[in-house]
């Protein structure tokens, strides 16, 4: 995949950032009194392999004005590595403006997790576009893969707006678009004609999708897979032909990609993917995987796999680092990744696990 030489970012990723709240010792929410705080959102996920392995990545946000969350929040993106571009929005009365709240614990054995978004009065969904300098970002600044998440593109009409503009000046400025679909049926409702619009347009922008079979059939209409049961080959297959029926309908778009996941138990998933670029299929069968915190694996396995485009590696490696670094968040007690260097994420491919002196 050609990209944009001489710029600033090697990723820019618009999200609406906010906290997630997990019991500690993979204890139930109910019945727990000790908490850990960090700052999350899917999208920055995305750009984690990148800013810890040294590329450049921007987040176009917004924020809670002398809110001490807000300040949690950029401090935490700092840590990461990341610029932030965000305006700073007033409160308001106590029943005003505040970050997203994600409560989730993370299951443990045969208890699978369960998590709460708590998004009343989310900031994130006043993004504007009217409050970012686009020209500047994509323009004067420049960024190599913008990172669009249907998630923020569905949050309200604004930030529907938001995403699209975001994709028009991405497009005008030769940066190239990964559009993660993430279908939410909720953010959806008595809304898809408006959705549907704004989605295929992004979509007929982008070089990158993502999604599974739901994604592909709720966001962008297209006929998914034939039922295939539970045999893997099969499902493979059905979601190939999904994506066949894709490249008609966007054939401007050159990778498409999604995970495969079968949960064992809570603690052990059998994890694999698949990438096609232009003619060509890569295939991860799933392997087994130690899950300490499934959240963010999927996220994970897009940062990694963009990470290995940015490095102009061949296709090949594209899933297999991407397969690698949800692997590794999947470890962790965030859900993003923070690799120490490359070998970290490849040794996880190797099946490596051995101590290193």
């Amino acid at each position: 995949m050609k990209l944009r030489k001489n710029v600033k970012y090697a990723m820019v990723i618009p999200t609406s950032m906010g906290i997630r709240i997990t019991p500690v010792n993979g204890q139930p929410v109910h019945s727990s009194d000790m908490f850990k705080m960090q700052a999350t959102s899917a999208e920055s996920n995305v750009g984690s392999v990148s800013s810890y392995l040294g590329l450049p990545v921007k987040i176009l946000t917004t924020f809670v004005k002398d809110s001490p969350i807000a300040r949690l929040i950029k401090d935490n993106l700092s840590s990461r590595h990341m610029d932030y571009d965000g305006k700073e929005v007033e409160q308001g009365d106590p029943w005003g403006y505040r970050h997203q709240i994600n409560i989730a614990d993370s299951g443990y054995g045969s208890r699978g997790p369960r998590v709460q978004n708590d998004r009343a009065g989310e900031v994130g969904r006043t993004l504007n576009v009217n409050d970012f300098d686009l020209d500047r970002i994509f323009g004067t600044e420049g960024a190599q893969i913008v990172h669009l998440s249907g998630l923020i593109a569905a949050l309200s009409p604004e930030t529907g707006k938001f995403c699209l503009e975001i994709a028009r000046a991405a497009k005008k400025h030769d940066t190239r678009i990964s559009f993660d679909l993430n279908h939410r049926a909720s953010f959806w409702a008595g809304r898809e004609q408006e959705l549907h619009e704004i989605f295929k347009e992004i979509a007929s922008v982008s070089d990158i999708l993502i999604g599974n079979e739901e994604d592909f059939q709720l966001c962008l209409g297209i006929e998914g897979p034939e039922a295939g049961g539970e045999d893997l080959a099969a499902k493979i297959e059905g979601f190939k032909g999904m994506i066949n029926r894709a490249k008609n309908a966007f054939p401007g778009v050159s990778v498409f990609t999604t995970t495969l996941r079968q949960v064992i138990s809570t603690n052990q998933h059998m994890w694999g993917g698949i990438i096609s670029e232009g003619n060509h299929w890569h295939v991860v069968e799933p392997r087994d995987i130690y899950v300490y915190d499934r959240i963010g694996g999927g996220d994970g396995f897009v940062s990694g796999m963009l990470y290995a485009i940015l490095k102009g590696w061949e296709p090949e490696k594209w899933i297999q680092f991407g397969w690698a670094s949800g692997a590794l968040v999947t470890t962790l007690e965030t859900d993003y990744a923070q690799p120490a260097d490359e070998d970290q994420i490849w040794s996880i491919w190797q099946g490596n696990a051995r101590v290193k002196r």
